[in-house]
């Protein structure tokens, strides 16, 4: 049985640094174009999807840092702005009285309806047109065998 090796390769570096670093330049280029058409933040528009698909519209602080990945005092701090800009508000929860819930308001729901077809179009222009429907099935496979063997 062959062992593995400790590090990776030199290509194994190259693909993984590929990998990054263009993932990481489209985050920015489609948070951009977030940003410039919608006055949302992409960690805004984290938030306000998360709300949006939640029942009732409104999600525990925790369950919502653990949903958007985001540790629970970087939430709490970015909460707050988004309170002051009346795109949220925060309640307490009704069935603990030791936790609060996030709850998606009108303006907060406008917000996030006018930028959802701008981001979407801009997603479509910079990842799906830049595609063939086959890497586009195998960039959807790479993210569950990822996903998969970082979980597990």
């Amino acid at each position: 049985m062959a062992r593995k090796r400790s590090l990776p390769t030199a290509d194994e570096l190259r693909v993984w640094r590929d990998y990054i670093e263009t993932a990481e330049a489209l985050r920015a280029v489609i948070s951009a174009r977030l940003q410039s058409d919608s006055a949302l933040s992409a960690g805004d528009y984290a938030v306000l999807l998360a709300l949006s698909e939640a029942q009732g519209h409104r999600m525990r602080s925790s369950d919502l840092a653990a949903h958007i990945n985001w540790e629970r005092s970087r939430l709490s701090h970015h909460l707050g702005r988004m309170e002051r800009r009346g795109l949220i508000a925060r309640e307490d929860c009704v069935t603990d009285s030791r936790g609060a819930e996030v709850v998606l308001v009108a303006a907060g729901a406008e917000a996030f309806q006018g930028a959802t077809v701008p981001h979407l179009r801009a997603v479509r222009e910079l990842f799906v047109d830049a595609l063939t429907a086959e890497q586009l099935d195998a960039a959807g496979e790479v993210a569950a065998a990822l996903r998969a063997h970082t979980i597990s």
